[in-house]
C-alpha cells in the first residue's frame, strides 16, 4: 500500500500519515507531490530570505581563503590556468586539489573584478540553493511540514553559514550530493533509469569539487535502490551498474583529460612525485589520508596542518571546536532514525518513509565512520553532514508530531525528544559559557517548558496551550544553533579564512579579537609589505617571465592576490613538490625568465632550494620594505651579478 499524504484522517482517529515520494505504486514525482499553498510558500520564502542574509551578509570584508583566492584570480586571469587549475597565471604548476569547485568562483572574478565578494557569492548562490533543493526532496519524502523544518534547520547550521561565506570547496559539494540525493528519491519512487543516471552524473561532477569524498554516498545511494526501487533484483542491479559507470566516467573526465594531455602543454601536477592527475585525486587527496603511507600511489607528504590538525576518533563530532558547528541536533537525528526505522518494521520492501530514513541515516552514518578513522579532517570538513542531519531532523519532527496528535504509547515521543535536544545544548555550550552566558538557561528553560507542557497536554488542553508548548520546544531546539550560526555576521566570529567556523572557537578568534573590525577587501589588496616587494620587483625587472619564484605557495599567495604576474611555486603547496628541480631551475635562469626567488625558513629546503641559496645572491631585506626575521629572504639568480 502507497503511503498517504500528511493530512488528517478522520477514520483513523485523527493519525497523522506521512507521504513519500518513494510510493510502492510507481507514482511519478510530480503526481505524488501537490503544490505549495500560500502559508507554505511564505515560510519557504522567509527561510531562504533568511539564508540568503546569513551567507552574504558582510561576504565582501571577511577575508577568502589565501590559497584559493590566489588560484581564483590566477585561473579567472588565463583560461589556461582555469581549466587546469594553474596555481599561478602561466600554469607552471596545479593547485593541491581537482579545480571544479573553484571554476565558480574565477568566473565570478572574471566577470565582476577581484574582490573577497565576487570570490564567495557563488559559495552563497549555491548554499540557497542547497536549502532550496533539500526542501523540495524532504517535503516529497516527508511532507510540508518536514519540508520547511529540514529548510530552516539545514539554514541554520553554524558550519552551513560559516563556510557558505568562504571560498572552500565543501559548498559545491553539499548542493550536488543534496541534488543527487534528490534524483535517486526519483529513480526509486518511478523505477525509471534516466533519473538513476541523473544521480551519477550529480555524484561525478561532485568529485570534481571534493574527490574521493564525494563517492562516500555511493554504498548508501546503491543499498537504498536495491531496497525500495521497483523491479527485479536483476533489474535493479544492471540498473545501478549503469549508474555507477555514468558516476565513474563523469568523475574522472577531467583527470582522464589531464592525463591524455602531454605533459609539456599543461602545468606539473602538485602533490605527486609523477606528474599523474590520478596520483593527486587518489593518493595525495585520498590514500595518504588513512594509515601511515603519506607517499601513498606516488604522493608527497602533506603539510603538518592538513594531516595532524588532531580532529580524528570517535569523539570528533563532539569536541570543543567541532562539536558547536554540526552537533546540536545529532541526538535527535539519530532518534529520528531510530524510531522512523522501528515504526516501519513489517512495511513493504518498497516502502518509502523507511528507504528516506535510510538513505539519510546511511549518508550520516558513513560520514561519521569515515571521519573518525582519517586522518587532518578541518571542522568545515563536517559541512556535508548538515543535509543528512537537517532531513533526519525534519522528518523525524514531523513524525513525532504526527504520533503525538495520534495519541497512543509514541505519544511522549515528542516531548521526550524536545527535553533531550535540550539536554544536549548544555553539553555542546558547556565549554564555551562565557560565549553568550545567557545562551544555555534560556534553551533549557524553554526546553524544560516545552517538554513539560507536551507531555502534560490533553484532551482538556486548549490549542493555545499546546501551541504554546510546541513553540517553546521547537525553540529551545533551535535557538542555540541559530545563535552560534548568526554569530558568523560579527567579523569577531567566523573562523579564520583558513579555516571557517562559527563562535569563538578555531586559529582566527584571538587574532581578530584584539582588531576588533573587519579585514579589507583582500583579494587584490596588498598589505604594507607585500607592496613594497611588488614595487622593488617591478622596479628591477627586465622582461623576465616570471616576477618571481618562491618557497612554497606560502610565499606567493598574496602576491598572487594581488596581481596577475606569473609567479613560479616552486615546490606546490607543501613545497614538497620535486618540481622544479635544480637543472630545471637553472634552465629558467639562464634563459632569463627568472631573476629572483623569495625562500623562507617555513618551509622545506629541496634541491631547487639549495640551488637557489648557492647560485644566488642575497639581496638585503631594507631593500624591498622587509625586516631582517630570517622569515623571508629574497636572492637575486641573475647570471654574472
Amino acid at each position: 500500500m502507497a503511503t498517504t499524504p500528511l493530512t488528517q484522517d478522520s477514520a483513523d482517529r485523527h493519525r497523522f500519515r506521512l507521504r513519500s515520494i518513494f510510493p510502492g505504486d510507481r507514482r511519478t514525482a510530480a503526481s505524488s507531490q501537490p503544490p505549495l499553498d500560500r502559508r507554505e510558500l511564505q515560510a519557504l520564502l522567509v527561510i531562504l530570505a533568511l539564508a540568503a542574509v546569513l551567507y552574504t551578509w558582510g561576504i565582501g570584508h571577511g577575508g577568502v581563503h589565501p590559497y584559493y583566492g590566489a588560484v581564483v584570480r590566477s585561473m579567472a586571469a588565463n583560461w589556461h590556468a582555469f581549466f587546469f587549475g594553474g596555481l599561478d597565471p602561466s600554469g607552471w604548476i596545479t593547485l593541491d586539489k581537482i579545480p571544479g569547485a573553484l571554476w565558480p568562483q574565477a568566473l565570478s572574478v572574471k566577470l565582476f573584478g577581484p574582490y573577497d565578494w565576487a570570490a564567495a557569492l557563488p559559495q552563497a548562490l549555491e548554499g540557497v540553493l542547497a536549502v532550496w533543493a533539500l526542501h523540495r526532496i524532504v517535503r516529497a519524502w516527508a511532507g510540508p511540514l518536514a519540508g520547511l523544518l529540514a529548510a530552516l534547520t539545514l539554514t541554520l547550521t553554524p558550519i552551513t553559514v560559516a563556510l557558505n561565506r568562504h571560498t572552500i570547496p565543501d559548498t559545491l559539494l553539499v548542493l550536488l550530493l543534496v541534488l543527487a540525493a534528490g534524483s535517486l528519491q526519483k529513480a526509486v519512487g518511478t523505477g525509471r533509469l534516466l533519473p538513476l543516471m541523473v544521480c551519477g552524473i550529480w555524484v561525478g561532477l561532485a568529485f570534481q569539487a571534493k574527490m574521493l569524498q564525494a563517492w562516500l554516498v555511493l554504498p548508501v545511494f546503491a543499498a537504498v535502490y536495491q531496497l525500495a526501487a521497483p523491479g527485479s533484483r536483476l533489474d535493479r542491479a544492471w540498473r545501478l551498474l549503469a549508474a555507477g559507470a555514468t558516476a565513474l566516467l563523469v568523475s574522472c573526465s577531467w583527470l582522464l583529460l589531464v592525463w591524455a594531455t602531454p605533459e609539456a602543454s599543461r602545468p606539473y601536477i602538485d602533490g605527486t612525485t609523477n606528474n599523474n592527475p590520478f596520483t593527486l585525486a587518489f593518493g595525495y587527496n585520498g590514500l595518504s589520508r588513512f594509515g601511515n603511507d603519506p607517499h601513498a600511489l606516488g604522493a608527497v607528504a602533506g603539510t603538518a596542518a592538513s594531516r595532524t590538525s588532531g580532529n580524528t576518533g570517535w569523539t570528533m563530532l563532539v569536541n570543543d571546536v567541532v562539536g558547536p558547528q554540526i552537533a546540536w541536533l545529532l541526538p535527535l537525528a539519530v532518534l529520528a532514525l531510530v524510531l522512523g526505522l522501528l515504526w516501519r518494521t513489517g512495511q513493504p520492501r518498497t516502502d518509502g518513509l523507511r528507504a528516506g530514513y535510510v538513505l539519510w541515516g546511511g549518508w550520516l552514518a558513513v560520514h561519521i565512520v569515515v571521519f573518525s578513522t582519517s586522518n587532518g579532517n578541518h571542522g568545515y570538513y563536517t559541512a556535508v553532514l548538515a543535509p543528512a542531519v537537517a532531513a533526519l531532523t525534519g522528518g523525524g519532527a514531523a513524525l513525532l508530531w504526527a504520533e503525538y496528535r495520534a495519541g497512543g504509547s509514541r505519544r511522549p515521543a515528542l516531548p521526550a525528544a524536545v527535553a533531550l535536544t535540550a539536554l544536549w545544548a548544555a553539553v555542546i555550550d558547556g565549554p564555551h559559557a562565557r560565549f553568550a552566558p545567557w545562551l544555555l538557561p534560556v534553551v533549557l528553560m524553554l526546553g524544560v517548558c516545552g517538554a513539560i507542557g507536551l507531555w502534560s497536554s490533553g484532551p482538556r488542553s486548549t490549542r493555545r496551550a499546546l501551541h504554546s508548548a510546541l513553540a517553546a520546544g521547537l525553540a529551545s531546539t533551535l535557538l542555540a544553533p541559530a545563535v552560534w550560526a548568526t554569530s558568523c555576521l560579527d567579523p569577531l566570529y567566523g573562523g579564520s579564512p583558513m579555516s571557517p567556523l562559527a563562535g569563538p572557537v578555531g586559529p582566527g578568534y584571538r587574532a581578530l579579537r584584539h582588531q576588533h573590525r573587519a579585514k579589507p577587501d583582500a583579494l587584490n589588496t596588498p598589505s604594507v609589505r607585500d607592496t613594497a616587494l611588488l614595487n622593488y620587483l617591478t622596479a628591477h625587472r627586465s622582461g623576465e617571465k616570471y616576477l618571481l619564484a618562491t618557497q612554497a605557495a606560502y610565499g606567493a599567495e598574496p602576491l598572487l592576490r594581488a596581481t596577475s604576474q606569473p609567479v613560479l611555486v616552486m615546490g606546490g603547496f607543501t613545497g614538497l613538490t620535486p618540481y622544479p628541480g635544480a637543472q630545471q631551475l637553472s634552465t629558467v635562469v639562464s634563459a632569463h625568465q627568472l631573476r629572483y626567488a623569495l625562500l623562507t625558513t617555513r618551509r622545506p629546503r629541496t634541491p631547487a632550494v639549495t640551488w637557489v641559496k648557492q647560485h644566488c645572491t642575497r639581496i638585503p631585506p631594507r631593500a624591498y620594505g622587509r625586516v631582517a626575521d630570517g622569515s623571508f629572504t629574497l636572492y637575486d639568480c641573475a647570471p654574472g651579478i
